[in-house]
């Protein structure tokens, strides 16, 4: 897969993510870790496709465990 399908794959999973995000049922302190760790994940994503996928892999897994304030 070339570099440009890559950012192009994970811009879709980094939308479907943010809507994740913002649907979650957790308090306010939680979801706003979580949503400072995508934001920063997102900015990143500009700089390393491939580092910033695998984060978002990370915080996705942490989101489905039910972990959604863990992780960095």
């Amino acid at each position: 897969m070339s570099e440009q399908e890559q950012a192009a794959e994970l811009a879709i999973r980094l939308k479907a993510a943010h809507a994740r995000v913002r649907g979650l049922d957790a308090d306010s302190e939680v979801k706003a870790r979580v949503t400072r760790r995508l934001l920063a994940l997102t900015d990143a994503s500009k700089h390393d496709v491939a580092r910033a996928s695998a984060r978002l892999g990370a915080l996705l897994a942490d989101l489905d465990a039910g972990r959604p304030g863990t992780g960095g």
